[in-house]
């Protein structure tokens, strides 16, 4: 038998829509904009997996005269916590400096406490002080746990239960939320030394760099499930496993395969989604496959390339990111026609 070759591009982009830009996105940029006079720190989240598909410009564009910390959330399920994973987190950093850099997860409370840190010190600053308190605003993308991050403070600093809704889908936050104190000042000095988070809704690049992106945005769950078939994004995520550990899948099908149709056919047959007359539902069988690797059950690893030269080229690589509101309206004109040309 032949040696097992894994694919080395992901040959079906062409058809890929780069845009999500929706109207609650627009209508919380514009919202974030109007509080900035009162806010003290923007803290941006990104996930680990994607430390550049999931960066924003947008919030740089148009929140970057005040402070920022980046936190890349999700780091369980993109760290082995190797040597390998510390050297690439030291790249990121560097990636965005001077503004610093942070990782960390629901389930870690060290990274959590470093943030808790980071905003203790920047509310102790003279030139921070308020009489009502501190404000910090979260922002990110879609789905890279921002209302988490703010729970996990709150618990883990003030042992008081979540304040924001949370979900696997993007959209859970639709609109701006009232401050939420994290932090509770020293006795002597009343409100001034607490520090309050606003929870904010994602928002989506105006317009993906490129179908790849997209990809990964998707398979990370910060596009809803229904904007790219999930036959498409298990395919790319199948592209991803053989090119790390094809026995990451072998629960579904024992031998190395570029084929999705098999691995899928297998996880039907073995979790019981079946159609009539026993007909696999691929569908529901892609979104179980997707639903088990964002769970880290299936391997855990960065999508983007993260190397040393990259950092040489960052700023080619950056450039690009987001694009026009034109470019993704236009984008979705071109979705709702080709949607109505496949009902008709």
């Amino acid at each position: 038998m032949a040696a097992f070759v894994p694919r080395r591009a992901f040959p079906h982009l062409s058809s890929i829509p780069r845009s999500y830009y929706l109207g609650h996105h627009a209508a919380g940029l514009s919202r974030m904009k109007t509080l900035l006079s009162s806010i003290d720190l923007v803290i941006e989240c990104r996930d680990y997996r994607t430390p550049l598909s999931s960066r924003n410009p947008t919030f740089e564009q148009h929140l970057g005269e005040r402070p920022r910390l980046i936190v890349y959330t999700q780091q369980d399920l993109g760290s082995n916590y190797t040597a390998a994973d510390t050297a690439r987190e030291r790249i990121v950093a560097k990636w965005f400096q001077p503004t610093p850099t942070l990782f960390t997860s629901s389930t870690s409370k060290q990274g959590i406490r470093s943030i808790l840190d980071f905003c203790r010190t920047h509310a102790s600053t003279a030139s921070n002080s308020h009489l009502f308190g501190t404000r910090v605003l979260i922002v990110g993308m879609p789905n890279v746990g921002k209302s988490t991050l703010l729970n996990s403070l709150r618990q883990l600093s003030l042992n008081k239960r979540k304040a924001s809704r949370t979900g696997n889908q993007p959209g859970v936050t639709r609109k701006i939320e009232s401050a939420v104190k994290i932090i509770q000042g020293e006795e002597s000095e009343g409100d001034a030394g607490s520090v309050y988070v606003v929870d904010t809704p994602g928002v989506f690049v105006t317009y993906a760099p490129d179908a790849e992106s997209m990809l990964k945005l998707c398979l990370c769950g910060s596009v809803k499930d229904t904007i790219v078939p999930p036959t498409t994004v298990a395919d790319y995520l199948l592209y991803h496993l053989n090119l790390h550990d094809p026995s990451l899948y072998a629960m579904f099908h024992p031998e190395p395969t570029n084929d999705i149709g098999v691995v899928l056919t297998g996880l039907a047959h073995k979790q019981g989604r079946l159609k009539k007359g026993g007909v696999p539902d691929f569908d529901a069988s892609a979104l179980q496959f997707i639903q088990r690797w964002r769970a880290g059950e299936m391997g855990r690893f960065v999508l983007d390339d993260v190397t040393e030269e990259g950092l040489q080229d960052r700023d080619n690589m950056l450039e690009g990111l987001g694009g026009s509101v034109s470019q993704a309206r236009k984008e979705l004109k071109a979705q709702k026609r080709a949607a109505a040309q496949l009902k008709t």
